[in-house]
Order: C-alpha cells, then structure tokens, then sequence
C-alpha cells in the first residue's frame, strides 16, 4: 500500500465513513489542530527527562487520537465502528483533573501570571499547550457549525491545564522558579 493516492491533490480529502471536502472544512482544521497537539506532546514527551510524567502523557496522546478519530467521523451511526479503543467519557476528565489535583499539590500556589520558558521539558509542555488551546477554539468553531461531542471540548479545555501544570511540575522539578509577569 502505498502512502500517496493522489486524490487529495485537489485540495479535498475523505471524512471517515465516507464523503469527500475542502481540506479547508472546519472539521479538517480541527481534527488537524488535535493531531498537530499529539505531536507536539510527543515532542515534549521526547525532550528530557524522558520518563517525566509518561504514562499520563502516552495515555493523553491515546485519547487525542481517539478525538480525532470521532472529529473525522462526522456520522453519528459511523461511529460504533471506532472500537472501544476510541470511547470518549466524562471519566477521561476526572483523570485529568485528578492528574490536575496530585501536580498541584506539589506547587506553590499560583499568585501571579506565568511566563513560559524554563527547562526544555516545560518550555516543550507550553507550546504543546498553547497548541491545545488552539484545536480547542477549532474544536469549539465546529461546533457551533456542527454536531460535536461536548466531552470532546472539556476534555481540551482541562488537557490545556494539564499541560500548563505539568510545565510549572517541569520546572518545580528542575529546581527552576517560574518567571512572572
């Protein structure tokens, strides 16, 4: 199988479970700004110390590809054949929070605006945020066009603040103070 087919040479591309649009459809930008932020938690992921939060964060890139998979289906009845692989439930977000909750409790209590930068780690952690903020707010144009998943936006909303956490973890942790504005 080869990785080109050609056909989205035109500028369309195919939605999962069938139907050609625009690469410019609302829905394109969203499940690309969703995979753009898998990519840069990678990027994070990869940037050391390595195992920093891993598990988390290899579960996080899980759910975002599940998000994309339910962004790239648009049909409703289309989407049973994701696979339980790709559920998407309020429990991802109690996770999230509780994530939010134990990180927390290892920081100073936040008092003032912070800037990011620091070590590599959380530097890589807010540009992967600010990322998140983005499919977000593509996320949220969708849908008010069209039918969306509300979980799939909180889920994006609490990701963001996930992130930001874990970047102030990162540089907690590296015994570099965060810089504020």
């Amino acid at each position: 199988m080869s990785i080109y087919t050609r056909k989205g040479d035109d500028g369309t591309t195919s939605y999962r479970g069938g139907g050609r649009v625009p690469k410019s459809a609302a829905r394109i930008s969203a499940y690309g700004d969703v995979d753009e932020l898998n990519s840069f938690i990678g990027l994070a992921m990869s940037t050391e110390p390595g195992d920093f939060e891993r598990e988390i964060l290899e579960s996080v890139q899980t759910t975002l590809f599940a998000i994309g998979g339910h962004l790239a289906t648009p049909d409703p009845a289309k989407l049973a054949n994701l696979g339980e692989k790709s559920s998407i439930d309020e429990r991802l977000i109690d996770e999230l929070e509780k994530e939010i909750d134990r990180t927390s409790a290892e920081l100073d209590p936040l008092k003032a605006f912070i800037l990011p930068g620091g070590s590599a780690k959380a530097a890589s952690l807010h540009i992967a945020r600010t990322v998140c903020r983005r499919a977000e707010r593509s996320v949220v144009a969708l849908s008010q066009k069209e039918s969306v998943e509300p979980v799939i936006k909180t889920y994006l909303n609490r990701l963001s603040d996930l992130l930001f956490t874990f970047a102030r973890l990162a540089n907690h942790r590296s015994r570099i103070p965060d810089r504020t504005w």
